[in-house]
């Protein structure tokens, strides 16, 4: 899908001959009127685009981690002012529930010399542990994601089938214990238990808390599903408070890639969230490009890429 920017602002257009020195009209998109302004934040994520590699310069091309110090100098450089810790990178455990005492205080000062505010962090759960172990390490996340002043907490469902009913439980609890410590929980679409419209409302019917809502990917639903991202939004859209922006070429492809370059239809998504009452923020996850200048410049074109899409709603 390719934006017509002349749809996503007020523009003057002069028109005439030289001769009569031209006339003057002035064109405006009704729509452009009512476009809207909600948040827009980044990830870590484009500065680390293989998980589970050791820590490299920035000189190693992507895919490659580059380390959180160098995410939050890229986040800043491509006009962010709040982001997401969302991939934990090597000795960066974030919310973790084994973080040592003296990461934490740290992290906050990192984050505080960035110039940047962190309000998103992710979960990350061991479900080989037995179930008073999983609400203990979510327990100590979510105290970690309190002591950093986060706002929301993301969690991507489990895969293994075997794992639905502990995983029920544990985010039942987690609900409670986060709203006592006013943080939001949501969930991420990821494949498995969590991968389309029809799994991800056996989840909310499981859990069945006012504190458990979707932070929507449509990304992610054409990547593990290959459906229509718009068609799977729509049974869930009045639980959807959040929006985790990635584009995708079709199942299991590429999500390093510009906005506007894959499948996903943004205007319609959104189009669907405004329809709804949607008011909360988006955090761009992806970004194309190889070097460390061409993945912050593309992680601040995605950002643009969002506020005309936005501008025109």
């Amino acid at each position: 899908m390719h934006l017509d920017c002349r749809h996503m602002s007020r523009r003057t257009f002069f028109k005439g001959a030289a001769a009569t020195a031209g006339a003057v009209v002035n064109v405006f998109d009704a729509s452009a009127a009512s476009g809207v302004s909600w948040p827009i934040g980044c990830f870590n994520r484009p500065w680390m685009q293989k998980f589970g590699s050791a820590l490299q310069p920035a000189s190693v091309p992507q895919p490659a981690n580059w380390g959180l110090d160098i995410a939050l100098a890229g986040i800043k450089e491509a006009g962010y002012t709040f982001m997401g810790l969302l991939t934990p990178m090597p000795g960066e455990p974030f919310l973790a529930a084994d973080a040592g005492a003296d990461y934490l205080p740290r992290l906050k000062q990192r984050l505080a010399e960035a110039g940047l505010v962190a309000t998103m962090g992710s979960l990350r759960i061991n479900f080989e542990k037995s179930q008073e172990d999983v609400v203990q390490q979510i327990r100590r996340q979510i105290d970690h994601a309190q002591f950093l002043n986060l706002e929301w907490l993301l969690t991507f469902g489990v895969d293994k089938a075997e794992d639905y009913q502990m995983y029920y439980k544990a985010m039942t609890e987690a609900a409670d214990y986060a709203q006592e410590r006013k943080l939001k929980l949501v969930l991420k679409p990821h494949g498995g238990g969590s991968g389309s419209s029809a799994e991800i409302l056996r989840c909310l019917k499981e859990i069945d808390r006012p504190n458990f809502k979707i932070w929507y990917d449509a990304g992610n639903i054409i990547y593990y599903t290959g459906k229509d991202p718009i068609e799977e939004l729509k049974p869930i859209v009045q639980y959807v408070t959040g929006f985790c922006a990635k584009d995708c070429p079709g199942k299991t492809g590429d999500v390093m890639i510009e906005f506007g370059t894959g499948k996903v239809d943004f205007q319609g998504v959104y189009k669907e969230l405004k329809k709804a009452g949607f008011s909360g923020p988006t955090f761009v996850e992806c970004a194309g490009g190889k070097t460390l200048a061409e993945v912050t410049a593309g992680a601040r074109a995605n950002r643009l890429f969002l506020e005309s899409v936005f501008s025109s709603l």
